[in-house]
Parts: C-alpha cells; structure tokens; sequence
C-alpha cells in the first residue's frame, strides 16, 4: 500500500514540475520584454554593443516586420503580430552608387541627345561631345537579388546592340489610273455624231483606231476649202500655192482630223458628208459620254481613254515613316484574290503634306501591269523594306516597361545586382526590336525577361526608403546629438545650429 502510494505521488510531481517549466517559458518573452522596458538605462548600452559588434560585419540600418515590409522599426524587438523582427542590412536595401565614381555610360552631341558615341570626341558639326552619366539615367532604386531568388525568377538578359536601321514598313494601297497615260478626247467643234465605233465603256482601242463619225457644217466648209487648195498646187505648184495647202491642211489638223482622212479626200477629190474621228491614244475607255446621234457642241469632253499597261498604287504610310522612303525605292505588293504573287514596283511619287482626315503621308507608287493582271480600285497590301545607312542602338522591345510617361529598362551590373535606367525609344524594327535614342549604350546587358517582377521590387524599395527617411527624423537628430558630444561642442551651440 505504501509502495502504490509513493508510485502516485512520484506522478504527481512529475506532472506539477513539468507545468511549471511550461508556464516559465510561457512567461519568458513577457519577461524580457518587462525588462527592455522597465530598464532602458541598461538595455541602450546592450543595443549599440549589438549594433557595433553587427557593424564590424554588416551595418543594420533597420528592421522590419517579417510578414510586412513596410512595418520597420529603429530597434530589434517584436511586430505588431508578435512575430521576431528582421534586420536590414545596408548593402541590401541602401544605393551605394552615390558613394562611387560617376560612371560615363556614352557621350553625346550637345545639339543632338540621339547622337551617341562610345568614346569622346566631337559629333557631326564640329562640337565637343558631352558625357552622360549613369546616374542622369537612374529611373528607380538599384536592386540586388540571391543567386537561387534570381534562377527561380528565370531573368533573361541580352546586350544592347549596334547596327543599320532596318524598317519593314507594312501598310494598305489602292490601285488607280496613272494620271500621265490618261487622255480625254474633246470636241473642238459643234456637229452632229452620226455613228459610234467605241460605243461602250471599257472598250479597248489603239491609237489612229476610229472613234466615231461627226457632221458639221465648220467641218465641211473646211474640206471645200482644202481641197480647193490642193487642186490649185496641182495645177500651179507655186510657193503661193503651197502656202494656201499648207494653212488648209494645217485647219483640218487643228480639227483633230487624221492624216489618213485628208490623204482619203486628197485620193478621191471629193468632200465627205462625215469624217471618222480617231483616238490619239492607246487604252481603255474609262468614261463614254458620246452617244449615236447626239448633238455635241464645242469642247464637250466625249471619252476619257487611260493606258493600263502601267498603274499607280496610292499606299499611306505613318508620319513618322516619311524620312525612311524616297524615290525610285522598291516596293513589294500582294493581292487578295492572288496572295501567292509578288508585284514589284517603285515609288514614284510622294506627296508633299498630309491627309487631313486620317494624318498619314499617301505615296504614289508604279507598277508594270503585264496581262492586266492589275485593276484600278482594287485593294493592295504594301511591303516597303527599309535600310538606313547610319547605325544606331536597338534592344528588344519586350525588355522596355511602359510606366506611364517613363519608359524603363533594367540593366545587369553583376554579381545579382540590377539597375533601373529610364530611356527614350524611337521606331520598331524588324525581328521585336526598337530604336534606343537615349539611355543606353552598345554592350549594355538588359533584361528581356522578368523585368516586371524586378520593377516590383525596385518600386517596393523605393517606397520602404521614402519611409525610412520619414522615420529617420528623430534618429537623425539622436546621430546629430552624439556627433557633437564626441566632439565636445557646448548644448547651447548645437541648439544654435539646430
């Protein structure tokens, strides 16, 4: 009985001794806690030996919450939640490149900012270049990122390169008549048209084919006259006479009259009712206005013929495009209806202003029409390659973020760090790239891929150091005091210069 007894008992203080040691530890934090407060004499002196022997390795500028970055504090203790506070340590969250040498990223024309140059020296009109510095570029905080963080993210990065702007400019035309193969026939005298040959639109004639037959009383009086004429130099081929043939015949010429027709009254000698009028031109009939049997009056426009043996392409390019085409440059041109052709032509023409609707520059563009393949008004998709003599900076263009008006990349300086570097861009190019006018120069390495997450970053530090600046009032004023002290300047003249 004594021997179970003692066995229960043995239990029991088992039991009581471990609750206490639960509740001791239980209460350990509170303690330390009570006593960083309750002796602040003491615990001031523990800090700054902390916070010394810490600087011998790394300086602690703050710490912060664990779960929220933007909770910091001036001293170690715990966060809102409970939680252990971390350090921040300087090298990681301050920008160190204000403590170094200005690095020179390239020079530039003093007239010019897109100008670069590698080197010193002096730009197209004579003047000395102007460097540019790295921190003139800065767009954000510099970042540094842990190896293992920096493969996990997948950063891709590539260097800036130098070469010849190359443009493909793609873009939409239509297919007109060429203004210099387009004719219009006119009358050039009243009369009464008496038969059609070309009697439709689209018919398709050859110079000197007939037109249609006319009778006017003008028309007739001038046969009379020169075949009167003609009779006369037979009979007398006097210098006179020659001179009465010619000005009858030079009349009938005036008349729009063929050779051919006046050779027919010179053969038969007789005056004709109707004479046939002949097109000049070589071409389809665009536009018909003479109808059999109508009476037309002088300078009525009757036909309107245009050859299609060559025709223009009106094709609309960017403003900013214009200083990249000239003339006589090569154009490449598809069709819907036979996308697997390609139609080469050369710019003839481009127009000195702009469309005031649609704010583009129209380019006249010639092309040879074999077999009539090409038919005005239709719809043509337009290929100009373009290739400028003079090299310029070009990155990919999905390394640029767009931050509202700013335009950002993130250059490697190695070793994990990462600096944000604001640029001016200029056109795209071809294979996803994009003309660098500032910001950058040859061999820099940027970021292509995952730019966005160290964007976040840069931001989130940035915010975290606007912060800290805020709460660095009274800390700075507490640095201030200590300075002086060492110093072993009086209260009253730190309080002058406060």
């Amino acid at each position: 009985m004594v021997k179970k007894y003692k066995t229960k008992s043995f239990y029991i203080t088992t039991i009581v001794a471990a609750l206490i040691a639960i509740s001791a530890l239980l209460t350990l934090p509170e303690r330390n806690s009570f006593s960083a407060d309750s002796d602040n004499h003491d615990q001031k002196p523990a800090a700054r030996n902390t916070s010394v022997q810490d600087s011998n390795q790394k300086k602690i500028i703050y710490w912060r919450a664990p779960m929220d970055p933007f909770e910091i504090y001036d001293e170690p203790g715990q966060s809102k939640m409970g939680m252990d506070l971390v350090p921040v340590y300087e090298d990681d969250a301050v920008d160190d490149s204000g403590t170094k040498e200005r690095k020179i990223v390239y020079w530039r024309a003093p007239m010019d900012p897109s100008e670069t140059y590698e080197k010193p020296g002096k730009s197209k009109k004579g003047k000395k270049l102007i460097p540019v510095y790295e921190d003139e570029l800065m767009g954000g905080v510099n970042i540094k990122i842990d190896p293992v963080v920096e493969q996990n993210m997948g950063l891709i990065t590539e260097k800036v390169q130098k070469g010849p702007l190359k443009h493909t400019i793609k873009t939409y035309g239509n297919i007109t008549f060429d203004e210099t193969r387009t004719g219009v026939i006119s009358q050039k005298f009243d009369g009464w048209i008496e038969k059609l040959y070309a009697d439709f639109t689209g018919y398709y004639v050859k110079k000197g084919d007939p037109l249609y037959e006319i009778y006017s009383p003008l028309l007739l009086a001038a046969q009379e006259e020169y075949l009167s004429a003609f009779k006369n130099y037979q009979t007398q081929k006097t210098v006179f006479n020659n001179d009465i043939l010619n000005s009858a015949r030079m009349r009938l010429m005036y008349f729009d009259i063929a050779d051919l027709e006046i050779k027919s009254i010179e053969k038969t000698k007789q005056v004709k009712k109707t004479i046939i009028i002949r097109s000049p031109f070589t071409g389809f009939v665009t536009r018909k206005n003479a109808v059999e049997g109508s009476f037309v009056k002088t300078g009525a426009s009757l036909y309107t013929i245009s050859d299609l043996s060559h025709v223009w392409v009106e094709a609309h390019i960017f403003e900013y495009e214009q200083n990249l085409v000239f003339k006589g440059q090569e154009v490449e041109m598809t069709l819907t209806y036979n996308p697997g052709k390609v139609y080469k032509g050369n710019i003839a023409y481009i127009f000195p202003y702009l469309q005031q609707k649609t704010r583009d520059v129209i380019i006249r563009i010639d092309f040879l029409n074999e077999n009539n393949e090409l038919k005005p008004d239709m719809f043509a998709n337009i290929k100009i390659k373009t290739t400028a003599d003079e090299k310029i900076i070009y990155i990919s263009s999905q390394s640029v973020i767009y931050s509202g008006n700013k335009k950002i990349v993130f250059v490697s300086k190695g070793n994990g760090k990462y600096s944000p570097r604001e640029i001016s861009t200029g056109i795209h190019l071809d294979d996803g790239m994009v003309q660098i006018l500032t910001g950058l120069a040859k061999n820099e390495i940027v970021v292509t891929s995952g730019q966005f997450l160290l964007d976040s970053e840069s931001k989130l530090k940035e915010a975290v150091q606007k912060m800290i600046e805020g709460k660095r009032g009274p800390t700075s004023k507490k640095i201030e005091e200590d300075f002086f002290d060492d110093m072993g300047f009086e209260e009253d003249l730190f309080d002058n210069i406060e």
